[in-house]
């Protein structure tokens, strides 16, 4: 129920802000050092209670839903201007403000609910431990995202979700345990008063649901016409003056008036002597199909991902979109684009023009469309004389370090793969690249836009002559070729850590000029060495620190643990990624088997260490060694491993990390008291995890050497192990 109530929060915010992914994360080490609280305030309630969960459920069932109008409300109630972030101190006091009681409750619900558990077991029966209390808590946590994952999958918005768990919190009230003797048994009649009303209240809205979800997504859309959630995001469509704009997780993803899809559609069409036959990712929905066809293709093949995202939009679509796509020439399919190149490639289909207007790579999902193993896939999908077209946000006449590296690393990773790249600067930059020589003749352009008959608004033959001959293009070509950016690449996706710090800059714009420190090659900067020095040197202190003292041995060994965990399950939830793509239904599949190995090993580890304590633990480390050695080459695999063999692993590193909270938790002899801080240590090390593997270690290393360093992290949790085994 708390998991589920946690999802539904993340969403949200990932909606409030645009879909930024560091806000994600953030939003995540909030959660988790929230739940961190509640769980160490535990410690101050003193016994435990069955009315102390009847109010924590009875709390969470108000303040989920509260929180959930709260998200929606953020930007209006700091005063924000529409469509531009929130200041970045105001963002982090939005995070908190909906995040931190939720999470706190859940973390107050476990402590209560472990000491109720240690303290009601039967005279003669063996003693009850805290990590059996954890498995029990994991499991619940399978559920409540099997079920996240349901009912997304069924069409139900976020806010039916948010009001079913919130009734499960009332369900809980009923269930709660009494408490242990000799306390008096709870009066029921006063339970019944305060849930009841609740609980009408929430089949009410309930009932409800779609027209409150569309009112409170109306706050920051006051010309809304649809709205739904999608597994990729939340679409949201405005109509006013007859233009349609489409949103997707409330950042602008196309309105019909704009001419942004010339750019890219004409620019890379006229390129090819002859383009009878375009591969279109993307681009729907901002109008590229009708674009490409006034270049009289025979066929376009256009591949989109989120099937609910064009369900919901083409019917508001312009009547030239709408008709387009009912063009005899046109082919629409449903796939990942990796996917979807995979199976171009077994059918020896070739096309003459491959154009990429799927989003920026403002995420790891968004990413893995701009490497380097993508772009060699694609070139194996063109023509002799074909050209590959994609476009990144840009600036016409001046480019921050932060931005140059991240065109730079795109365009290195293009060159790596054709021979002739062409960068063509504006306020949005197209990136043109092919096996052949591209033209940067204006007047060869511009009479292949006449002999089609093409009449653009934009591309017009003033327009190419000025694009293609002014200086600007030769000096962002020359920025481009000299920056000494690393390629992006599958395993070291160091675009995403760029556009990281673009994010940033908006904020604090002296951080777009920061230089940074890699060169262009993996090892051309100490940088690493360094970081990794300096964690080495804070975990050897750690361990000095925690030695002579049990409880501070427990802590630390129970921080690890959650952040060795929260690393090896981003990792391996990467490269899957990577090869793969974010398909809702595997990541629901992936996420359940981590949360399962964690209730088996935290359930097995506690029975096996009062036989075999050290051979269990160690037995835990060598499983987190090879796991860990295992997801740093996943991407070499063969594909047909994908699915099973990232089950097994997350599986594997699951009861890897339940199996060592087990041994922090101390079995039997752990003190009740301990409960608080231990599970306070395991979800602010799982916080920290989440931020360093996604920000710094993955980018910066690449995921072969972040799976080294992990088995390295795993093996110097032996010191902390041999000292819990006492």
């Amino acid at each position: 129920m708390t998991l589920l109530g946690q999802v539904v929060l993340l969403r949200e915010l990932l909606v409030a802000s645009f879909g930024s992914e560091l806000v994600a994360l953030l939003a995540l080490a909030v959660l988790l050092g929230g739940s961190a609280l509640g769980s160490f305030a535990g410690r101050r309630c003193g016994a435990a209670r069955g009315a102390h969960l009847r109010v924590a459920f009875l709390a969470f069932a108000v303040a989920l839903p509260a929180a959930l109008t709260l998200a929606r409300r953020l930007r209006r109630l700091f005063g924000g201007t529409p469509g531009a972030y929130l200041p970045f101190g105001e963002q982090l006091a939005g995070l908190a403000l909906v995040l931190l009681p939720v999470g706190a409750l859940g973390g107050l619900l476990f402590e209560r609910a472990a000491r109720l558990h240690l303290a009601g077991g039967s005279e003669g029966a063996p003693p009850r431990t805290l990590a059996a209390a954890y498995a029990v808590e994991s499991a619940g946590g399978l559920g409540g995202g099997a079920l996240a994952t349901l009912l997304l999958a069924a069409g139900a918005s976020n806010l039916t979700t948010a009001l079913f768990a919130a009734l499960l919190a009332l369900v809980a009230v009923g269930l709660s345990p009494r408490s242990p003797p000799p306390r008096p048994a709870p009066r029921r009649g006063a339970w019944v008063a305060a849930t009841v009303p609740l609980a009408v209240a929430l089949l009410a809205a309930l009932a409800q649901s779609g027209a409150l979800d569309r009112t409170l997504t109306g706050w920051n859309h006051p010309a809304l016409v649809a709205t739904r959630d999608t597994p990729y995001g939340r679409v949201s469509v405005t109509a006013a003056g007859g233009q349609v704009v489409v949103y997707v997780n409330d950042a602008l993803a196309g309105e019909s008036e704009s001419v942004a899809a010339e750019e890219l559609a004409h620019l890379a069409a006229l390129e090819v002597a002859r383009p009878e036959r375009i591969l279109l990712f993307g681009g729907v929905v901002e109008g590229l199909v009708p674009e490409l066809l006034a270049h009289h293709p025979r066929e376009l093949r256009v591949v989109e991902v989120d099937t609910a995202l064009l369900a919901e939009v083409l019917p508001l679509l312009p009547p030239r979109t709408r008709d387009a796509l009912a063009d005899p020439a046109v082919r629409l399919t449903h796939a990942d684009p990796r996917t979807a190149l995979a199976g171009l490639a077994e059918a020896g289909e070739r096309f003459d023009l491959l154009v990429v207007a799927m989003p920026e790579p403002d995420s790891a999902q968004a990413n893995r469309v701009y490497t380097r193993e993508f772009f060699a896939a694609c070139n194996l999908r063109l023509g002799d004389a074909g050209v590959l077209a994609l476009r990144l946000r840009g600036s016409e006449n001046l480019l921050t370090p932060a931005l140059a590296r991240r065109t730079a690393s795109i365009r290195r990773a293009l060159a790596a793969v054709f021979p002739s790249v062409l960068a063509l600067p504006g306020t949005t930059t197209v990136l043109l690249a092919s096996r052949t020589p591209l033209s940067l003749d204006p007047e060869r352009l511009a009479s292949r836009l006449a002999e089609r008959g093409v009449a653009p608004r934009l591309v017009t033959p003033p327009y190419l002559r000025y694009l293609v001959t002014n200086d600007r293009r030769e000096s962002l070509e020359r920025e481009l070729a000299t920056n000494r950016a690393p390629e992006n690449r599958d395993g070291r996706p160091i675009c995403y850590s760029y556009t990281l710090l673009l994010w940033l800059a908006r904020f604090d714009p002296a951080l777009a000029w920061l230089e940074w420190p890699a060169g262009a090659g993996a090892g051309a900067s100490a940088a690493p060495l360094l970081a990794v020095a300096v964690l080495g040197l804070f975990a050897a202190g750690a361990i000095l620190w925690a030695r002579r003292r049990d409880r501070r041995r427990r802590m630390l060994l129970a921080a690890a643990a959650g952040a060795l965990g929260m690393l090896l399950e981003g990792v391996l939830i990467l490269a899957y990624q990577v090869r793969h793509g974010v398909l809702y239904q595997d990541l629901g599949l992936l996420l359940t088997a981590f949360m399962a190995g964690l209730a088996v090993g935290a359930a097995g580890v506690a029975r096996a260490r009062r036989r075999r304590g050290r051979v269990a633990g160690w037995g835990l480390i060598a499983g987190l060694v090879v796991t860990s050695l295992l997801a740093g080459q996943t991407l070499s695999l063969p594909t047909w491993t994908g699915l099973p063999l990232a089950l097994l692993l997350l599986a594997v590193a699951g009861a890897g990390t339940g199996g060592l909270f087990a041994c922090a938790s101390g079995g039997s002899e752990a003190a009740a008291g301990e409960i608080g801080s231990i599970y306070a240590a395991d979800l602010g090390g799982g916080a920290c995890g989440a931020l360093a593997g996604t920000l710094v270690l993955v980018p910066l290393f690449g995921l072969a050497a972040t799976g080294l360093l992990l088995a390295a992290a795993a093996l110097a949790l032996g010191p902390l192990l041999a000292g819990s085994e006492g």
